[in-house]
């Protein structure tokens, strides 16, 4: 499935801008800007605890920050939510499948969400059921697929609006190493051959090795954002799974939240 960017190059796929957020007494995130623009893989790294997740339903609208804006190819998420979402796909750490519907009728509420027209829907569905090898298990209820081939749905889904902006949630946890790489494989083509902007949440250092920029958060705060090969300039020519270990050693351990 491909994606025609259709915006300029100077307008962010993805504006955030000093987001705070706190549970209690407890700082979630604070002060945490970030970018992403057409064609972009950028992995969010970060320890459990680091802040991932909040920033994750921060920028998919299932919280509100408590200061700090953000913006969906221009899209205001407060004031303007229906536009900005419209332009997100997002693959969460927990499915979001209903377990006893079949695979089409998954897909089809979430086009009927987004009021794509039937036609067009089910041959957009199609084309990615087709891309990922599960034509044959589109009538076939979730609950009787592998959790890959369930991965493989959702992704599926989160593209079926042809977003601008894809949130991948710690996407591959309990995946076998065949289907991990399978999803990332996925994401990072659509990245360079569709032009679509991808934030990659996620503690596995090997699954965004390739990823054209990193952002290191621990602690609600970022202590990194650049290149690979700039983080590992950074930490003395370490590895990059080694550089950001010291990283968030160096900024101590990451209180539970």
């Amino acid at each position: 499935m491909r994606f025609t960017n259709t915006r300029p190059d100077t307008i962010p796929v993805l504006h955030a801008q000093d987001l705070c957020k706190s549970y209690g007494p407890k700082k979630a995130l604070e002060a945490v800007s970030l970018q992403l623009h057409a064609g972009e893989m950028v992995a969010l790294l970060g320890p459990n605890g680091a802040g991932k997740s909040t920033l994750v339903q921060l920028l998919s609208g299932l919280f509100v920050p408590d200061q700090g804006s953000i913006h969906i190819l221009g899209h205001d998420m407060r004031t303007q939510a229906p536009r900005a979402l419209a332009g997100l796909g997002v693959v969460f750490q927990q499915s979001a499948l209903d377990a006893d519907l079949s695979v089409q009728a998954n897909l089809l509420f979430h086009t009927d969400l987004h009021g794509l027209p039937r036609g067009v829907a089910l041959q957009r569905m199609r084309t990615g059921l087709q891309q990922h090898g599960l034509e044959a298990e589109r009538n076939a209820a979730v609950k009787s697929l592998s959790g890959g081939n369930r991965r493989k749905v959702e992704l599926v889904r989160a593209l079926l609006h042809q977003p601008a902006f894809l949130l991948m949630d710690e996407a591959t946890v309990g995946l076998d190493p065949a289907s991990r790489k399978a999803l990332v494989d996925s994401v990072y083509a659509l990245t360079r051959e569709g032009g679509v902007a991808a934030l990659w949440a996620t503690h596995l250092v090997d699954e965004v090795e390739q990823a054209d920029r990193v952002i290191v958060l621990n602690k609600g705060v970022i202590l990194f954002d650049g290149t690979p090969a700039a983080l590992s300039a950074t930490c003395g020519g370490l590895s990059m799974e080694r550089a950001f270990l010291q990283l968030c050693a160096q900024a101590g351990p990451a209180a539970p939240r």
